[in-house]
């Protein structure tokens, strides 16, 4: 169960590394990596803590 939510420590990890999106290619529908990359992680992050709390409900 505790592994569980070590999952919610990859946005942290994923956002605060900056050195994993400090670019600006390849872009996205004309936004550089650096934009869109941050701005994928809002859904993301969410889908997972929802998947963690629907797995810990149990």
């Amino acid at each position: 169960m505790k592994k569980l939510y070590l999952a919610l420590l990859l946005p942290f990890v994923g956002l605060l590394w900056l050195p994993l999106y400090d670019r600006t290619e390849p872009a996205l529908l004309g936004f550089p990596f650096f934009y869109w990359y941050q701005l994928a992680w809002v859904p993301l992050t969410s889908l997972l803590v929802w998947v963690v709390w629907k797995r810990a409900a149990r």
